[in-house]
């Protein structure tokens, strides 16, 4: 590493903190530190604590060490990131931004000098509130755009790198313009397309691009609805509608809604953010997904009419191929459906070793779990089951996410 090496703090160890400290890494001195000390363990020990291809790869580095959260690992850091958890909270109709705070208030506390860069999501005008809040501090926002199980892989391959500065002033351009070659650097791509524009400009382009993301979704899966009730060919319809280049052949593959760690909290906020802003389009996203939602368990209990006490196998309890992640995940919005529709249940979720799930047994045994159930839901097909397909519903039609 030259002289140009940067002392960085990566705060939060999930998608987004990993796969950004590997990047960094590859040309500065890392630490990545989290309040969990069973994913340092994991991390010190060589092992990723997310569900990822090929991660562990790039794990073995001599720049990247891990610790836990403590005020001291500040001192002395050119810039922190924080890549911290922002839940949406129905209540406030707000992200829950008490983490970011928190490390704000920490890292500042111990080196005013930091540069800090906020990668966690969070609603429009929060940097600028920010920076007004500590006058003295120069906080940016730089928005990620990473998929479930695909995050370093997106972030060695980024469509775009955006940060987002409170004051156009010369220092905090150039500072901007520095980051987004840190990134660069570390990235597998010769070109990428990269941006410096306002914070709040910034956010918003994080929630804008999830949101279509999500209207994208909720549109195909409206699609399906309507051919599965007709007894159309979904897949014949999307095919003539996707090979119109201004529409494109991607993003099209229906499913039980969509879900994840993203689009569920950035959607509910931007419609928090339009609050006092006329529109129809935001809102109606997030209730096309509540009546797909709806649509689908209702289907479900229609294959299993006439059967004496069904038992209904759900397969897998996460969102996508290579993730681990439940929050928000769609079947669980199924699973709530059909438990009020009085119909018994039962999951297999390898990555569950307690026998059970919010009181729904859990059955690590594949064959044991196949043999049992009337029907099996998953909302993505895998090749593990089809031996069983003739008993499987799903929406799924390209086996891709």
């Amino acid at each position: 590493m030259g002289s140009n090496v940067k002392h960085i703090v990566v705060v939060g160890a999930g998608y987004v903190g990993l796969s950004n400290a590997l990047v960094l890494a590859r040309h500065n001195d890392v630490t990545l530190v989290d309040i969990n000390p069973q994913r340092i363990s994991l991390l010190q020990q060589g092992h990723s604590p997310i569900e990822e291809e090929d991660i562990e790869e790039y794990l073995p580095s001599s720049n990247l060490s891990f610790a836990l959260v403590d005020p001291d690992v500040y001192k002395g850091a050119d810039i922190v990131l924080i890549a911290v958890p922002t839940n949406y909270d129905p209540a406030l109709h707000h992200f829950d931004t008490n983490n970011v705070d928190g490390v704000v208030e920490a890292v500042l506390s111990v080196n005013p000098l930091a540069r800090i860069v906020i990668k966690s999501t969070v609603p429009v005008g929060y940097t600028f509130a920010k920076a007004k809040q500590y006058p003295s501090s120069e906080i940016y926002f730089s928005p990620e755009f990473l998929r479930e199980g695909k995050a370093l892989y997106d972030n060695l391959h980024p469509s775009r790198i955006i940060v987002g500065v409170t004051s156009r002033d010369n220092e905090r351009l150039a500072f901007a313009d520095e980051f987004i070659n840190l990134l660069k650097a570390g990235s597998d791509e010769e070109e990428v397309a990269s941006f410096v524009m306002g914070s709040s400009e910034a956010e918003a382009v994080k929630l804008f691009a999830n949101t279509y993301l999500a209207l994208r979704i909720a549109y195909f899966n409206e699609l399906d609805s309507y051919a599965e009730t007709q007894g159309l060919n979904t897949k014949e319809i999307i095919e003539g509608v996707s090979y119109d280049p201004r529409i494109g052949d991607y993003y099209n593959n229906p499913s039980f809604g969509y879900g994840g760690y993203c689009l569920p909290k950035d959607t509910k906020q931007l419609k928090a953010n339009f609050a006092s802003v006329p529109n129809n389009l935001i809102g109606a996203i997030i209730e096309s997904n509540n009546t797909r939602k709806d649509f689908i368990a209702e289907q479900i209990a229609k294959k299993v009419q006439g059967i004496d006490d069904p038992l209904v196998g759900v397969y897998r309890l996460t969102m996508k191929s290579h993730s681990d992640n439940f929050r928000e995940s769609s079947v669980i919005g199924i699973i709530n459906r059909l438990e009020d529709k009085h119909i018994r249940l039962v999951i297999y979720e390898p990555l569950l070793k307690d026998g059970e799930f919010e009181g729904i047994k859990v059955i690590n045994n594949l064959n044991e779990f196949k043999s049992q159930c009337d029907l099996v839901i998953s909302n993505r097909m895998d090749q593990e089951l089809q031996d069983i397909s003739s008993k499987v519903y799903t929406r799924d039609l390209y086996q891709r996410d």
